[in-house]
């Protein structure tokens, strides 16, 4: 009887899923058993074959990672969920964690903590890699980060708008009506301090939300 630990990859780029496949069937103990390229792929897999394991990028097309990361943990409180992305810097890995993923890794990080990262969390631990423990310590030193003043909601709203969305692309993303993603996009708006999307493009810019 086979009982390694079962993990569904999910990124919206072809080539970074079979490099992270590559990386984890080289683990004796480990089998990748689906890939998905979207958060909406992701959640109807993980229905279907219930995997031990998800990894899972945060920005993608449609609902997005941290989205699917809430669905996800909302049918089942727990599943081992990590998110491995380029974003480093805060609220994103405390919006995550509190989303309900168990580990939150960089994608600079070494090959083996990927590795360390499915072992730890299907024993039900947690895990978060050095580059990101160093962003969350600097920022807890900061009481007066804006961004910790969102609303998980409005947070989502600002991430999307940051990736340039408009109210409407928003609002198919989460599935919720263009008034609720107006009404949130005020209230962030006012809580920034900002005027318009383009504002949050730049906030986002300065802020190392986006590149």
């Amino acid at each position: 009887m086979n009982n390694n630990i079962t993990v569904i990859i999910t990124d919206d780029h072809e080539i970074v899923r079979a490099g992270f496949k590559q990386l984890l069937t080289t683990a004796k103990d480990i089998d990748v058993v689906a890939e998905a390229s979207s958060g909406e792929e992701a959640i109807d897999l993980c229905t279907r074959l219930n995997p031990d394991v998800v990894i899972m990028d945060i920005n993608m097309p449609g609902i997005g990672g941290l989205e699917a990361i809430r669905r996800i943990s909302s049918r089942n409180s727990n599943a081992c969920i990590i998110a491995l992305t380029v974003h480093e810097a805060e609220p994103f890995p405390t919006r995550v964690m509190e989303a309900g993923a168990k580990a939150y890794l960089s994608k600079r990080c070494a090959p083996e903590e990927l590795v360390q990262a499915v072992r730890e969390t299907y024993s039900g631990g947690s895990y978060i890699s050095e580059e990101v423990r160093a962003e969350m310590a600097k920022v807890k030193l900061d009481h007066n980060n804006p961004l910790a003043n969102l609303t998980h909601r409005e947070f989502q709203v600002f991430n999307l708008m940051a990736q340039g969305k408009t109210a409407m692309e928003v609002g198919e993303s989460m599935h919720l009506s263009h008034k609720t993603i107006h009404t949130h996009r005020a209230k962030l708006l006012k809580k920034l301090g900002l005027e318009t999307n383009l504002d949050i493009v730049n906030f986002a810019r300065e802020h190392g939300i986006i590149s």
